[in-house]
């Protein structure tokens, strides 16, 4: 199976400057607005107009389980997975609640969670396998599983796009998978893997130094049987289908010139993935929050990303993505809707 290519083109940020100048001239004093400008600034660039809009805003919920499950670097068990995609159709987590609140539009992707999920009609079944495979003794996935994920993750965008949506949430449900971020992390970033491990969702040290023991031995592993490898050789052997949806969800969000909300942890190990593939990528990017998961404030940096909220979350699903977007509804009505000073009748005072 090829593995898909997408056209994502750098921002042409030749509006940049008029953008600036109508920000200027709103009625307030130069940057006093803060981040607000910046943001309003950037997604003028990225819909190319001076007075831009937010269309029909989704969400979209990744869900899969992971091999290395089976080595208890996480605290809980796998079958919190499935049944957290299943609360999610009941409208009973954090996700459908920040999504109701905030008017998304929620869709749930079951690719690759390790039980049968076909009963449920509002979960998209688009399931690789049962899981990947444990990365501590094989690669998580094949090259054909890798393009599938890659391609699923697209498809979900292209279904959104076609409703309406021009900015764009992803998420996560997958237990255990802070481990392939961190390794993600480590291998895309060139760091020790030490300063990539947290406590995910509740280790102690204990359970955190074992965690890290096993997340070397299987980098060791990897580097064993791969002298040379790529981006893409680092996502499929340790991601997960969810994350490597994820990835692929985004990748197509920018080719279709969407603004991309980015979440915690795991959803920036994906765009800092998709970034080393398509730098370009990072022009569509709005970072939602810096998480409570140790290491992620240096994963951010390696993007030279300003999140909007730091608010201590670990939860995932996109929460802390969704929580941020009134600050982006925000920075659009500041540029729209506020007065210059010019028709507002007020003597400039800066």
């Amino acid at each position: 199976m090829t593995m898909r290519h997408f056209n994502i083109v750098p921002r042409d940020k030749s509006i940049s400057a008029e953008a600036q100048h109508k920000i200027d001239y709103l009625n307030k004093p130069v940057g006093s607005l803060g981040r607000l400008e910046s943001l309003a600034r950037q997604i003028c660039i990225i819909q190319h107009t001076l007075e831009p809009r937010l269309s029909c805003p989704s969400h979209i919920v990744f869900g899969a389980d992971h091999g290395i499950s089976d080595e208890h670097v996480s605290v809980s068990p796998k079958d919190v997975t499935w049944q957290m995609m299943i609360n999610f159709t009941r409208g009973g987590a954090a996700v459908n609640m920040f999504c109701r609140q905030h008017g998304f539009k929620l869709h749930i992707v079951d690719m690759g969670v390790d039980h049968d999920l076909s009963a449920y009609g509002d979960i998209i079944n688009r399931k690789v396998a049962y899981g990947t495979k444990n990365f501590l003794h094989e690669d998580a996935m094949t090259t054909e599983e890798f393009a599938r994920a890659i391609d699923a993750g697209a498809e979900m965008t292209d279904m959104c796009h076609d409703e309406g949506c021009n900015i764009l949430c992803v998420g996560e449900m997958g237990i255990s998978n802070t481990s392939p971020s961190s390794i993600w992390m480590s291998l895309m970033g060139s760091i020790d893997i030490d300063k990539c491990v947290g406590m995910g969702a509740g280790l102690n040290t204990e359970g955190r130094n074992s965690k890290l023991s096993v997340l070397r031995r299987s980098i060791e592993r990897f580097k064993n049987e791969h002298t040379t490898y790529t981006t893409e050789d680092i996502m499929r052997c340790f991601g997960g289908f969810e994350m490597v949806a994820a990835a692929g969800a985004m990748m197509r969000a920018a080719e279709l010139g969407m603004i991309i909300m980015v979440d915690g942890f795991i959803m920036s190990a994906c765009m800092l993935a998709a970034s080393r593939m398509y730098p370009a990528i990072l022009d569509y990017a709005v970072f939602g929050h810096c998480g409570d998961e140790s290491g992620h404030r240096q994963m951010l940096s390696l993007m030279n990303a300003e999140p909007l909220l730091q608010l201590g979350f670990r939860l995932g699903e996109g929460t802390g993505a969704l929580c941020a977007y009134p600050l982006i509804d925000s920075a659009v009505r500041m540029i729209n809707e506020m007065g210059n000073f010019d028709n507002a009748n007020i003597s400039k005072y800066f």
